[in-house]
């Protein structure tokens, strides 16, 4: 299942085993039902294990068949909802006609898609956003990671047909890894047993795992570093959860495509009732009244199989960011928008593709549901725009790390800018490429924070202590740099926000801090206290740079809440 108790995880054995890694089968080899027509209703809606699904137990009336009086039954909709975590299984349903729906990942609706190709009426038309992950899984790592990079050519743990295969692609994408380089143990199971990404971890040869967030806390001693006792693995960390790569893991409901054809207007209804159901979910999770405790019920009973876990199903509605009616908009019409649908789809096929789960990507369609009449019965259609971090408190973070000389023990990714001598002026016709970069991470990386860090050439104070100048003059021209440096780091940020504005892209300056750090951190590396003298003009120039960190601040807590 996607998501699992913590109690679960904690249960779980403490000697490592060896974990049997899964040959990948691409999905045009499975073995795999012939296709059928859709059967006569009421279908089967799936639901797995997670928190966005709650929102579709509240539009059943919070039963398995669909209650009366419910928003589905009001709407003139009736189901049996069916929890089904193994998507092979969701898929062969879907295939044999027992359910024209799918509820998967935007990888695994892919993989659905590259299984079916040469039969069109089996295309999946992407219809809803539940959700985007927002905490509920985790890539945790031995304490020889310090940042992605180090993950190039490494072993990682990961679910075959999981949650996951976007994430691991992303990071390792994004972290400038090959994946013919890594190796993969692809586990039979996500969590809960001995054949998971956890039980993997505890094996010598393995680095790194993507697990959900239960398993991630019990591995390291309650989200910390892993002591070793009770089920924790000594020296295992996370390294980055989706409460920072927040817009990675994207929830989504499909339809076949010979069944939206002939019943586009129920499947308008559903995603109507969804909307709905989904700001009643939002009000109804903060009043904590009677019908909050009957939801969380009901939801435990139909994903847990446990009535009383509340605490646990709690859980799973806070790893998870409800996406609504406005999410839904920017997801499936903004063109603008960095990580809309057709950004997420291309991206995860790529992914499934390079990690040899499909053999080349299917189609996946949008469907053309009409959001203007969707929008009635919905309070709030549109999402106010807000600072996502208190950015008095990132510049302390960012101040009271660089102080501590820590700042790069949280950094997850990190990449550079060059610049000329005496240049002052940074627009997207020198640095187009750099800036793309910086805005798709940070619409990717949401609850990361952005470090603009500007260095400047030594070589003007080292000529000056050549020529024997006196220490005040020295400090002077320490601190011009530092001065000049800042100016930059801050020029630099702007010309980003700016770049991405005339994009289209929605940029919040909270995510970013700039600083200046002069002459302290040379490229050409110290010499004693000083810079050591660049040799070439190579070395002279690359000492002339702006440093991007992609930093982890989900710790802090009074500095980032992405909900």
């Amino acid at each position: 299942m996607k998501r699992l108790l913590l109690a679960t995880a904690l249960a779980l054995p403490l000697m490592a085993q060896a974990v049997t890694s899964i040959s990948v089968k691409p999905a045009e080899h499975r073995n795999l039902p012939q296709p059928r027509n859709v059967s006569s209703g009421p279908h089967e809606l799936p639901i797995i294990t997670w928190g966005g699904d709650i929102a579709t137990i509240l539009a059943n009336g919070n039963q398995a068949s669909t209650a009366k009086q419910s928003l589905f039954s009001d709407a003139g909709l009736g189901f049996k909802l069916k929890r089904e975590d193994v998507f092979e299984e969701q898929l062969k349903h879907y295939i044999t006609g027992e359910t024209p729906y799918l509820r998967g990942t935007m990888s695994m609706i892919n993989m659905a898609a590259a299984a079916v190709k040469g039969h069109s009426n089996l295309t999946p038309v992407v219809f809803y956003q539940l959700t985007w992950s927002a905490g509920g899984d985790a890539l945790v790592v031995k304490d020889h990671i310090k940042k992605a990079s180090d993950l190039c050519g490494k072993t990682i743990a990961l679910n075959y047909d999981g949650p996951h295969l976007n994430y691991a692609n992303k990071v390792l994408s994004d972290a400038g890894c090959e994946l013919s380089n890594n190796t993969f143990v692809w586990t039979k199971d996500l969590s809960g047993t001995d054949e998971t990404p956890m039980e993997a971890l505890r094996q010598s040869n393995v680095d790194a795992a993507f697990v959900i967030i239960p398993d991630a806390l019990a591995m390291t001693s309650g989200g910390n570093v892993g002591t070793g006792s009770e089920s924790s693995i000594k020296g295992a960390k996370i390294l980055l959860s989706t409460k920072t790569a927040n817009r990675v893991i994207a929830d989504v409901y499909a339809v076949r495509k010979d069944y939206f054809d002939a019943n586009k207007q129920e499947v308008q209804t559903i995603a109507a009732a969804l909307f709905k159901s989904q700001e009643q979910l939002q009000k109804i999770s903060k009043s904590k009244d009677g019908t909050y405790n009957s939801l969380m019920k009901a939801s435990a009973g139909l994903l847990l199989d446990a009535p009383d876990a509340i605490a646990d199903t709690e859980g799973l509605l806070l790893d998870a960011e409800i996406a609504g009616f406005s999410a839904n908009v920017q997801f499936f019409q903004n063109t603008n928008n960095l990580r809309n649908f057709e950004s997420v789809a291309r991206e995860s096929a790529a992914g499934i593709k390079a990690l040899g789960l499909i053999n080349s990507p299917g189609t996946v369609l949008k469907a053309d549901l009409n959001f203007a009449l969707l929008a009635g019965g919905i309070a709030n259609t549109t999402q106010p725009e807000k600072p996502k971090f208190d950015a008095n408190s990132v510049a302390r973070v960012v101040e009271r790390r660089q102080k501590q000389n820590t700042l790069s023990d949280d950094t997850i990714f990190e990449f550079e800018v060059y610049f000329r001598p005496n240049q002052n002026v940074f627009n997207e016709s020198l640095y187009e490429d750099e800036f793309g970069r910086v805005i798709e991470m940070a619409a990717t990386y949401g609850g990361a924070v952005i470090t603009v860090e500007g260095h400047s050439d030594p070589m003007g104070y080292l000529k000056k202590k050549k020529q024997g100048q006196q220490p005040f003059v020295l400090n002077q021209t320490k601190q011009a740099a530092k001065n000049l440096s800042l100016t930059r780091a801050q020029e630099v940020r702007d010309a980003i926000i700016n770049y991405g504005k005339s994009k289209g892209a929605t940029m919040d300056p909270s995510q970013f801090a700039f600083m200046g750090l002069g002459i302290s951190s040379p490229k050409t590396g110290l010499c004693g206290v000083d810079p050591c003298a660049p040799k070439t003009e190579q070395e002279w120039l690359s000492n002339m740079r702006v440093v991007f960190r992609i930093i982890q601040v989900e710790a802090e807590e009074d500095v980032f809440s992405p909900l």
